[in-house]
């Protein structure tokens, strides 16, 4: 994909593929001009001038804590002591005394 190409059609299906999406072939087109309309917004914002912006901070920072996205103060992260690996085992519904065991859920 060269800038001055844009995003081809062979791109969408290998970006299409790397998400596993399955698109039809007239929903390629259409996200080949999508994604080529957001590769175009992103340029354009290249071009500002930014170097007198201050780098931006956090809320949280500034109030002296950390603050989630709903505006609650969390909790101070402090290193605690971990449960013991046989005890989380032991409570899992299948484990190999490791790891716990999951379905597959993603097939290709």
């Amino acid at each position: 994909m060269t800038k001055e190409a844009g995003v081809t059609i062979d791109d969408v299906r290998r970006v299409a593929e790397l998400a596993n999406l399955e698109l039809t072939p007239e929903e390629e087109p259409r996200m080949q001009r999508d994604l080529n309309a957001i590769l175009g917004h992103i340029a354009q914002l290249n071009e500002l001038d930014t170097a007198g912006v201050p780098a931006m901070a956090q809320v949280g920072e500034m109030l002296g804590g950390v603050v989630d996205t709903a505006g609650t103060m969390l909790r101070a992260d402090a290193l605690r002591p971990s449960l013991a690996r046989e005890t989380v085992m032991a409570a899992a519904p299948e484990s190999d005394g490791r790891f716990f065991k999951v379905p597959k859920v993603i097939e290709r």
